[in-house]
């Protein structure tokens, strides 16, 4: 068997660990980190528990609410008020604009209103929003639910002529459903949060100035409400996907949902939510330098098995292979280098031999010292 057969027999083995590996992890990522999030109870949790029912992140950020309007936004409305009545005089002395100043009155009451319904509102926001998801999410009986049912027949067929494609594609499913668990958690913190902070920014909306703050607020939450509707309806159509990089297609637009809204008007993909060109781009990047890593962790003792190296430099570079890489693939990675070390030890053991029955046959001769052999010759 000729060498380059050994080689890329050892560089599909290699690949065929990582993406074994990658898959392994990317199935629970998915069926016990994306769907129990994107559940309805966890989705849309009740504000206001039941009697003996556990509270959730809501309940927790509308008692905080309570308290914040309580005892900070009832007490502002009088510098609002103030500051208001600031505004009057100078535009009365300014500029003849009452028109537009006349307005104010009935905002600032609005405003105080909004204020302290802030939670009841936002609740029925969520409500809404809560009674279509499960309608979406419960299309073919909730088929996406699973990652087998999604892949489907578009699962990985792994080959000789496709080992790193199916890597890199394997690390950019990985990516995208890693990072799509990290947008869901962090609707479900930005919906808290803004709880917290909308009647704040709704007390603000007279003024001109702070106005677009409260507005863009409250679509903002709007928005987060119904992300989870937008989200599920590209992982129900990627059931029985026909191709692999038909799921990638759909997991992208599972992942850029946030830039759809934003597209129609609104403020998603200003707030750093994962965009799905670049974690499709960074998944294929990652893929294919891990790749390139393992080629080089195999292929690397190979080409200097003629050359004796110390024993720590072949531990340092064992080290810095792995340190090149993220941790699911240090373990691979870390074999490959073991498979690549241990090739070298058997390539110069037969050397080794090889010079031994030389000298035997040459008479005695140094096998330490092969260039005495050319001599000879």
């Amino acid at each position: 068997m000729a060498v380059s057969d050994v080689v890329q027999a050892v560089l599909f083995s290699l690949f065929a660990v990582l993406t074994g590996a990658l898959w392994a992890i990317t199935a629970p990522t998915y069926d016990y980190l994306l769907v129990p999030e994107l559940q309805p109870a966890a989705a849309y949790p009740a504000i206001f528990p039941s009697s003996g029912g556990s509270p959730s992140f809501l309940s927790l950020a509308a008692q905080f609410s309570a308290y914040l309007v309580a005892n900070v936004v009832d007490p502002a409305v009088v510098l609002v008020v103030l500051a208001l009545g600031a505004v009057y005089l100078a535009r009365a002395v300014t500029s003849p604009t009452r028109v537009r100043l006349e307005s104010l009155l009935p905002r600032l009451v609005v405003a105080i209103v909004l204020a302290n319904v802030t939670v009841p509102v936002a609740g029925a926001i969520l409500e809404v929003a809560g009674a279509t998801y499960p309608v979406v999410s419960g299309f073919d009986g909730g088929a996406w639910q699973s990652w087998a049912n999604l892949t489907g027949i578009g699962g990985l067929k792994f080959a000789w002529d496709n080992g790193i494609l199916a890597f890199v594609l394997s690390f950019a499913l990985f990516s995208l459903v890693l990072l799509l668990a990290l947008a869901i958690a962090a609707r479900n913190a930005m919906l808290a949060v803004l709880l917290v902070l909308l009647p704040a920014f709704s007390l603000l909306a007279p003024i001109p100035v702070l106005e677009p703050l409260a507005r863009r607020s409250w679509l903002l939450f709007g928005e987060l409400a119904f992300l989870p509707v937008v989200v599920v309806i590209p992982l129900e159509l990627a059931v029985g996907s026909p191709s692999m990089l038909v799921l990638v297609a759909y997991l992208a637009i599972a992942l850029g949902a946030p830039s759809l809204i934003n597209v129609a008007g609104g403020q998603l993909g200003r707030l750093g939510f994962p965009s799905a060109g670049g974690a499709l781009t960074g998944g294929v990047e990652r893929g294919l330098a891990v790749a390139s890593v393992g080629v080089s962790s195999v292929t690397r003792p190979l080409l200097s098995a003629g050359r004796s190296a110390p024993r720590a430099k072949a531990v340092q570079s064992v080290a810095q292979s792995v340190a090149k890489v993220p941790i699911p693939f240090a373990a691979p990675l870390l074999a490959a280098e073991g498979i690549g070390r241990g090739a070298e030890a058997m390539f110069r053991h037969v050397k080794d031999a090889r010079l031994a029955i030389a000298s035997r046959r040459f008479g005695g001769l140094d096998p330490q010292h092969p260039e005495r052999l050319s001599d000879l010759r």
